[in-house]
């Protein structure tokens, strides 16, 4: 089942639409989804799909041939002696009519053959640009879809006409193949897939969480146990050296200093490692509201499956390798709340937005952040989980509370009195709660009434 990427796809047939050249680039980490949105889009369309390969030149050459005859465009015996060939051919090929030629994984050709954006870009300049070419250009690798297609210094700088930077599903889109689930045990599956399509669709909504995470984390041959390292694998030299990292901030360490401690690797060789997971998208780098310091800047993984990972698999490997998943799952399920705070806050953050779409927010959400740092009045270390402004005086604070019972009259109090921390000439507040609210907290809104109190129960409605 084809869910979201309803932007995506309306973009996608404006530029087919336009009947004159076009060069979307599609980008995004493996698994998110762009090659089904690519071919979802092309159905009932003259195309041609091509997916490089890790191999030589010679071979991906062979290879398009092979692509441009099953594309059904007239080319009969295809056997191009170089590329230069058959990207004119493609010229004369979508001269009279619109035709859509997708390159997926472009970064295995150009690697393949480091002449071909050069090649690509004198075709764009002088011959593609009289034609209704549509060349979608895709590719898994984040950095050089950024450096070196997007990049200033590529030759192909300037000649794309659209790009999309493939994101994960949010919570919401995701209740979409579960419907049927439990509200609560769907927050958390999307925690442990973090909302990438191909892990999404191997939860099965008819099961229990329980034996949805023993099925895809905690048997050998599940599908998700050997995911990251696989996916390390894929992207890394040294794959050892990026998952000693990756655990150490599973672990809690944030600043480079404490990562290279605890994973033993050189402080000066830190970083770089670091920086390439953050281009693949399982690392983030996050600084408090407002806070230019690069020392107050911390590390944390973005990707939520292997946040889960990370935080369940290594210290049940034993166990999972002989058999003992319910064994395994028993000693994860205590921990299972606390690992979902940091799930709810991203899914209140996507709401938040959600809701600014629909023009039910008050304020305009020009940033959206989590603040950490100390209260001068107290001397102590405080947070608040997110906080909205607009840049022009508005904000509104929200604390995202993910426990077992009602959120009481105490957590909006601290709430506001942290908020005192910031001038603002407007401010409003929001808690978000797993179980809904007591009485007291719902008295204390409703006579402020600048404070919205929404549960987890009325986000999934609304959806």
């Amino acid at each position: 089942m084809f869910i979201g990427r309803t932007t995506e796809m309306a973009e996608l047939n404006r530029l087919y639409s336009s009947d004159s050249f076009e060069m979307p680039v599609i980008y995004g980490r493996r698994r998110v989804g762009k090659t089904r949105l690519i071919t979802e889009f092309i159905q009932g369309k003259r195309a041609i799909y091509f997916q490089a390969r890790r191999t030589n030149a010679e071979a991906n050459l062979q290879y398009f041939s092979q692509a441009m005859l099953a594309g059904q465009t007239g080319a009969v015996n295809v056997s191009f002696r170089s590329f230069d060939e058959a990207f004119d051919a493609l010229a004369a090929m979508s001269h009279g009519s619109r035709l859509v030629v997708v390159i997926d994984e472009y970064p295995y050709l150009a690697q393949s053959c480091p002449e071909v954006s050069s090649l690509l870009q004198e075709k764009i300049d002088h011959l593609y640009k009289e034609t209704k070419l549509m060349l979608i250009l895709c590719g898994s690798s984040l950095s050089f879809m950024e450096e070196q297609v997007l990049g200033y210094e590529s030759p192909l700088y300037g000649r794309r006409t659209a790009q999309f930077k493939i994101m994960p599903l949010d919570f919401m889109t995701t209740l979409d193949l579960w419907h049927s689930m439990d509200r609560e045990d769907a927050a958390v599956c999307y925690g442990m897939t973090g909302g990438i399509p191909a892990y999404v669709e191997k939860v099965d909504p008819s099961a229990s969480l329980k034996d949805n995470i023993k099925r895809l984390f905690l048997n050998p041959s599940g599908y998700l146990f050997e995911e990251p390292s696989n996916l390390l694998l894929q992207e890394c030299r040294n794959p050892e050296q990026y998952d000693a990292i990756v655990q150490a901030i599973a672990q809690g360490r944030s600043k480079l200093s404490e990562i290279a401690g605890v994973a033993g690797i050189p402080a000066s060789n830190v970083k770089m490692y670091v920086d390439k997971l953050i281009s693949l998208g399982i690392v983030e780098r996050e600084l408090p509201l407002n806070e230019t310091s690069n020392k107050r800047a911390v590390y944390q993984l973005c990707d939520q499956m292997f946040r889960f990972w990370y935080r369940f698999v290594p210290q049940n490997i034993g166990l999972i390798q002989n058999g003992m998943a319910e064994m395994a799952y028993g000693r994860i399920e205590p921990h299972l709340s606390d690992y979902m705070g940091t799930v709810f806050e991203l899914i209140c953050k996507q709401y938040v937005y959600e809701l600014a779409r629909a023009g039910e927010l008050d304020v305009v959400p020009a940033t959206v952040s989590r603040w950490w740092g100390t209260d001068n009045r107290t001397r102590t270390q405080e947070e608040i989980d997110l906080i909205v402004d607009d840049g022009e005086g508005a904000a509104l604070f929200a604390e995202c509370k993910w426990r077992n019972e009602p959120v009481g009259e105490d957590v909006l109090e601290k709430l506001v009195y942290r908020s005192e921390l910031f001038r603002r000439q407007r401010k409003s507040y929001a808690i978000f709660s797993k179980r809904g609210f007591a009485q007291g907290c719902q008295e204390a809104a409703a006579s402020r009434g600048d404070a919205k109190l929404i549960s987890l129960a009325e986000m999934c409605d609304r959806g």
